[in-house]
């Protein structure tokens, strides 16, 4: 499988969930994390439900328990900053192994911890059950204006040229004896940044200009836009559909 059809997210497998059409994963995710971010906070039991129907979809998907929860190692710094709330948080005080916290300020880290993962993890199961053009294809076929998907292909075609020149331009300035260990000694740094994008442009031009040149008119071939099966649809809406049950009986129990 080439380079330009798979990403690091990826996980090649023949899934039930790797099948489905780009669009339908799309939009079940979308519709997964609106109706999580719909569901009160002190729907514990809620949340509990939205991620075993999750944790099902990525075994169903077969997808490696420890990969998924690598990537899913993102969510580190939104944890980072909510684990400060109770602390810092006004209300009602509850002793938590001895310190007095906000009990206001626990469900509001709770809110954040929950929903910011639920959002990363599904998000981590569509990246490694779709691949890079099949991802833009399904965002074409959602009707997403077309510069915005072929910003997002340039972006990924190109994105590891950029990081390979910056990793060079980096390994000949620690060659030549650049360490930058306090914030002084950053400007050559800066100035290695500045002339990375001055690179990155001029490439941009040059593949703008070889593309002009063999009949590019700005939009770029979809291949094939047939609809998406009625049962892919079917068999995305399940986790979306379970989630917002979810979501609406907590909204209509209340506190």
């Amino acid at each position: 499988m080439g380079a330009g059809h798979t990403h690091a997210l990826y996980v090649h497998e023949h899934s039930v969930v790797h099948r489905l059409a780009p669009e339908v994963k799309i939009a079940a995710a979308f519709a997964f994390v609106f109706a999580a971010a719909l569901t009160p906070r002190h729907a514990v039991w809620a949340f509990v439900i939205d991620a075993v129907a999750l944790a099902t979809v990525i075994t169903v998907a077969r997808l490696p328990v420890r990969f998924v929860l690598a990537r899913m190692l993102v969510v580190v710094p939104f944890v980072a900053f909510a684990v400060t709330i109770p602390f810092i948080g006004s209300g009602e005080r509850v002793d938590v192994l001895g310190v007095a916290v906000s009990q206001p300020g626990l469900w509001a880290t709770w809110n954040i911890v929950a929903k910011a993962t639920l959002g990363v993890a599904v998000s981590v199961t569509l990246a490694a059950t779709t691949e890079i053009v099949a991802l833009l294809r399904g965002l074409e076929r959602l009707r997403v204006p077309a510069p915005l998907t072929q910003i997002a292909s340039f972006m990924v075609r190109y994105l590891e040229l950029i990081a390979g020149d910056l990793t060079r331009m980096r390994r000949a300035m620690s060659a030549r004896g650049h360490d930058p260990r306090w914030l002084w000694q950053l400007r050559p740094l800066a100035a290695c940044v500045g002339s990375l994008f001055i690179r990155a442009y001029e490439r941009g031009e040059r593949v703008y200009a070889a593309m002009r040149s063999r009949g590019y008119t700005g939009a770029m071939p979809v291949g094939d836009v047939g609809l998406a099966p009625a049962r892919h649809w079917l068999l995305a809406a399940n986790l979306p559909l379970i989630a917002g049950v979810a979501a609406g009986v907590a909204l209509v129990m209340g506190p």
